[in-house]
């Protein structure tokens, strides 16, 4: 979820802002039909319309929403704009839409529902030639020296106040990415590319690339930064690479179990994986270093991933067992009622009233009920 501050900070980036503004510059004409998928408060929708197209359709989540509507009235172009509350994938096309744009990553391209949500557009939304922004991502990734970074990471568990012992959460914290700005010269070998990502025939699945460096300089290794370079249209593109013009986006920090003293012509060898799971994606790096001598030798292999920080129970993996035999709980009992009487025909307070009659030791009042009926209100009724 956005806050204000973050969506203002997005405003405020120019190197992103300027980079959208010319790549819809360069790509709507009059009379263009846009649809942006993650308008928040809907500068970009505006742009278009002041670019001279025709019909915008933006799609957006988030309550914020209704600020993009206003900001619309505003700048006289609401008659133009359909504003669509709620998910991409869950909206019916409408529209065939002669240009499809969005900013919905996060430092990496998988991220959240971004790649599924491309594809659905492409195949629901985009008419046959039409343009994508961004059309391609490409991203690389680095050995890094960076102990300020690491030590964000492992110091909680190392240096506490209290001197207590707290390797088993260390264990688990170097499986924790984190968004870093680093400058290249802490970079310790020449950036290898992992993936390119064409958005006109890209699919949601798992994303698997080696990189290998060979270690330019005697360092003591921390991981690896990765970072993409976004080609939104002819001639127009931007990076958040270490060295780049600042972006909001920063770089992605993949850290090792351990710090690795390295030596120059060493080789270092990184399968990345981004796995897509329920609502985001797992991600995997498995690293080797091999020494000068070229024996065929690994000196070093950490095998690591995010799914470590889940800090998931016993409790919890019983539940997800394929032999487990659910029943509903308290909550759940009450989630069952409450979308029984969601029919159509009754309004919240009623419900919330026979909410309160059913479980009295639950709830003071129908008031009281009203808050726990709101919720289940707001997540499945429409």
């Amino acid at each position: 979820m956005y806050s204000l501050s973050d969506y203002g900070e997005l405003i405020a980036d120019r190197v992103r802002m300027e980079a959208f503004a010319e790549a819809l510059r360069r790509t709507v004409k009059p009379g263009s039909v846009v649809l942006e998928i993650g308008t928040g408060p809907g500068i970009f929708a505006i742009f278009a319309c002041q670019l001279g197209a025709g019909r915008v359709v933006a799609i957006e989540p988030q309550g914020i929403i209704q600020s993009a509507r206003e900001n619309a009235d505003i700048n006289q172009c609401s008659d133009r704009i359909e504003f669509i509350e709620g998910l991409s994938t869950n909206v019916s096309p409408s529209v065939q839409a002669d240009v499809v744009i969005s900013d919905i990553r996060g430092v990496l391209p998988p991220f959240g529902s971004h790649i599924p949500s491309i594809v659905d557009a492409r195949r629901r939304f985009l008419r046959a030639g039409g343009v994508l922004i961004p059309r391609e991502e490409t991203i690389w990734g680095a050995v890094v020296e960076t102990p300020k970074h690491y030590s964000e990471i492992v110091d909680p568990w190392e240096r506490n106040v209290l001197d207590i012992g707290m390797g088993a959460t260390r264990r688990l914290a170097v499986n924790a990415l984190l968004k870093v700005r680093v400058t290249p010269d802490q970079l310790l070998a020449s950036p290898q590319l992992w993936m390119t990502m064409n958005y006109l025939t890209i699919e949601d699945q798992p994303f698997r690339g080696e990189m290998r460096w060979t270690i330019e300089r005697d360092a003591l290794g921390h991981g690896i930064v990765a970072w993409f370079d976004s080609d939104l249209a002819d001639g127009v593109s931007f990076s958040n690479a270490p060295g780049a013009p600042h972006a909001i986006y920063a770089s992605l920090f993949f850290p090792w179990t351990h710090p690795i003293q390295l030596a120059k012509g060493e080789t270092v060898c990184i399968q990345l994986e981004a796995i897509p799971a329920t609502d985001d994606y797992v991600w995997r790096w498995t690293t080797r270093v091999e020494p000068v001598d070229t024996s065929g030798k690994v000196r070093h292999l950490f095998d690591q991933s995010t799914l470590a920080t889940s800090m998931v129970s016993l409790d919890t993996l019983r539940k997800l067992a394929s032999g487990h035999t659910p029943r509903l709980s308290g909550e759940g009992v009450l989630d069952r009622t409450i979308l029984s009487m969601m029919d159509g025909r009754s309004t919240l307070e009623e419900i919330s009233r026979k909410l309160a009659v059913e479980f009295p030791d639950r709830f003071s009042g129908w008031h009281d009920a009203m808050k726990f009926v709101g919720a289940v209100s707001r997540k499945y009724s429409l």
